[in-house]
């Protein structure tokens, strides 16, 4: 990568596929977007540039790559192929470009319990890494084996279609009331609908909003 490329992604600000960190200084909650990036879309991950855009860079870039990879390779379960690389943009100073790749071993995680090794789940939504709900992280992980999945269309199925028909979205709470379903129900129905390509979801703070798909 030059030094222009990295100001043409400057520009652009942060998407679902971009993100800007002005230091490495907590590495540990970086990683965070690494495993957002491969539990989604893949993307890339500028070090050295601020949220506006402007591209100081790193006066120590190789040290903080070093703490950067380590922290990659010890947090992230599974293990994320990724590439990195540094730019110089003056004598003394160069960001960091890390492209993430999107994994076929999905849902990946942050460790937070070094010894328990359990952990949290990301994925990008827009320009912000969220937490994944348990429904999204089965999501995730069944999301590579849809085909041929079946569901069977019945009252509560028909309630959340006609409900869509009338609203843009519905959460898992909305469903349980309308359709008078206990949670695991209402949940495992809104995962069988989005694996079957009925229905999207986004995860949002709070509550995942599922949506009606719209026939190609």
């Amino acid at each position: 990568m030059t030094l222009k490329e990295v100001q043409v992604l400057a520009s652009q600000g942060e998407h679902e596929t971009l993100e800007f960190k002005r230091k490495v200084a907590h590495p540990e909650k970086i990683v965070r977007e690494v495993v957002a990036f491969a539990n989604t879309k893949g993307g890339k991950l500028l070090i050295g540039i601020d949220d506006n855009g402007s591209v100081p860079g790193l006066k120590f870039a190789r040290e903080d790559q070093f703490s950067l990879n380590k922290a990659i390779k010890k947090l992230c379960k599974p293990s994320i192929k990724y590439n990195s690389e540094i730019v110089p943009i003056s004598a003394k100073r160069a960001v960091i470009s890390y492209e993430i790749f999107e994994s076929e071993k999905k849902p990946h995680y942050v460790i937070e319990d070094t010894i328990t090794r359990k952990g949290k789940a990301y994925v990008r939504v827009e320009d912000k890494s969220l937490q994944a709900s348990k429904e999204v992280r089965e999501i995730l992980k069944r999301g590579k084996r849809t085909k041929g999945v079946k569901f069977h269309f019945g009252r509560k199925e028909k309630l959340l279609m006609e409900h869509l028909d009338k609203n843009t979205s519905i959460t898992i709470k909305e469903f349980q009331h309308i359709a008078s379903l206990p949670k695991y129900i209402a949940s495992k129905t809104l995962i069988q609908l989005v694996l079957a390509n009925v229905l999207s979801v986004k995860a949002e703070e709070g509550e995942d909003h599922y949506f009606a798909k719209i026939p190609d």
